[in-house]
């Protein structure tokens, strides 16, 4: 058994070194001399280290209103997806109804369509709003887009979640809602959190419809900043490499500060009182 988890571990180190490699290169990358990362000898370790990527990347360029950008739309949608897809999933989850099971299979087949089939109708439908080239338009895109798996996902945590602990709340005097709120909503913290970040880090890393509906450079976010490294004259690979990392920057942060969420919800609200 011990050279079985021995072999397990190293088995698992080499798959998370394999994955991290990419992003490693990308900050090692950001900090070199433009001709260092142009060069063919693909140093594992920088020879020499320089920050001026970042200040081209910051400074020469509007990279703090992209980024404004992206946190209000990309919030603003995961927000509107926790709270209509929470509501959603209880639905789902406590109360039968007919044309429940079709709900929940329009809500799969929603969330396996791909993401690019629906650009012409989502462009249509913007145009005719007169949503084209305002962040609404975003907004509601990656709400939509978002919002299925966010449905389908919180529907399993709250069937993972007692239902006598309601119904125990509500023979104390709570009502419905009140035993939800009491009840379920803090049990359903980890849940919450998971899909809040799944459903971040989908919104953030958007590239095609911000770059089709927002034709003024002033409203279109980080992932389209990226591209404004590309010239005629070529690529700057050392400030596209800084502005990738300041770009993974917001979702690690986003991470870190509901992380332990994660865990701190799984037994509050199981208390009476």
């Amino acid at each position: 058994m011990t050279i079985r988890r021995y072999g397990l571990s190293a088995l698992a180190l080499a798959i998370a070194l394999v994955f991290a490699f990419p992003t490693y290169w990308m900050v090692t990358s950001s900090i070199k001399p433009r001709g260092d990362v142009l060069s063919t000898s693909y140093d594992l370790v920088p020879t020499s280290v320089t920050f001026e990527n970042y200040a081209t990347a910051l400074f020469s360029s509007d990279f703090l209103r992209y980024l404004g950008n992206s946190l209000l739309v990309t919030l603003t949608a995961v927000a509107c997806s926790l709270v209509a897809g929470t509501l959603a999933a209880l639905a789902m989850s406590r109360f039968r109804f007919r044309g429940r099971k079709g709900f929940l299979m329009l809500v799969l087949v929603a969330q396996m369509v791909p993401f690019e089939a629906l650009m012409v109708p989502m462009f249509l439908f913007m145009r005719d709003l007169g949503l084209l080239n305002k962040l609404p338009a975003l907004i509601l895109v990656y709400w939509i887009t978002t919002l299925p798996f966010t449905i389908w996902s919180l529907r399993g945590f709250i069937d993972g979640i007692p239902v006598d602990l309601e119904e125990a709340a509500m023979v104390d005097g709570c009502s419905r809602a009140e035993a939800f709120r009491r009840v379920t909503l803090p049990l359903l913290g980890p849940g919450l959190v998971a899909t809040s970040v799944f459903a971040f880090i989908t919104a953030w890393n958007e590239f095609l419809y911000a770059l089709v509906l927002m034709r003024s450079e002033s409203l279109q976010t980080l992932p389209v900043f990226l591209k404004t490294f590309t010239t005629a004259f070529g690529t700057d690979w050392g400030a596209t490499m800084a502005s990738a990392t300041l770009f993974t920057l917001p979702v690690l942060v986003f991470f870190l500060a509901v992380q332990r969420k994660m865990v701190s919800g799984v037994t509050s609200g199981a208390v009476k009182g």
